[in-house]
């Protein structure tokens, strides 16, 4: 058979590593500009600023139905604290909370007057066990000497403030 007629059947080496490497490129800059753990970051975020809302509009509403009243558990003026049960370990200092106290406020133990009637149960940061429980939820709050209540994420992703005041 002379080279000629010699018939190419299939790819050289070349040709298959060539293709391999501009697939292999593609892959890698489609999932750069995913980047899932980037999305995972926004929507934990997205979810934190969903629960400060709600938190802030219970703490309205009971201000509201209790004539102006404060929730029973609410700290002092000028205090920040973290929103839980637990007594002990509920000091944090990260996403922009400054909270020193040692022990959790409980806004939901008063069922005549706290958030009972206003929020089935007390949120908790999205990334949860281990570091927030339903006895540390990862949300603080903060009262001040004009009566403006400030609720503040804890754990808020990649440097972001979350907080709303009224």
């Amino acid at each position: 058979m002379s080279p000629a007629h010699f018939n190419r059947l299939g790819f050289t080496l070349i040709e298959l590593l060539l293709v391999t490497a501009i697939i292999a490129v593609l892959a890698v800059s489609v999932f750069a500009a995913l980047d899932p753990a980037r999305r995972i970051d926004e929507a934990q975020n997205a979810r934190r600023s969903t629960d400060v809302d709600t938190i802030l509009t219970a703490i309205h509403q009971s201000i509201v139905d209790n004539k102006g009243s404060y929730p029973t558990n609410m700290p002092a003026v000028g205090t920040e604290a973290q929103l839980g049960t637990d007594v002990t370990g509920c000091a944090i200092a990260t996403g922009g909370c400054a909270v020193t106290q040692a022990s959790c406020v409980d806004l939901m133990a008063n069922v005549a007057q706290d958030l009972i009637p206003f929020l089935k149960s007390m949120p908790i940061d999205p990334t949860g066990s281990p570091t927030y429980t339903s006895g540390k939820t990862g949300y603080s709050v903060l009262r001040d000497s004009n009566g403006i209540v400030t609720v503040k994420s804890c754990g808020a992703e990649r440097g972001a403030a979350i907080d709303a005041s009224r």
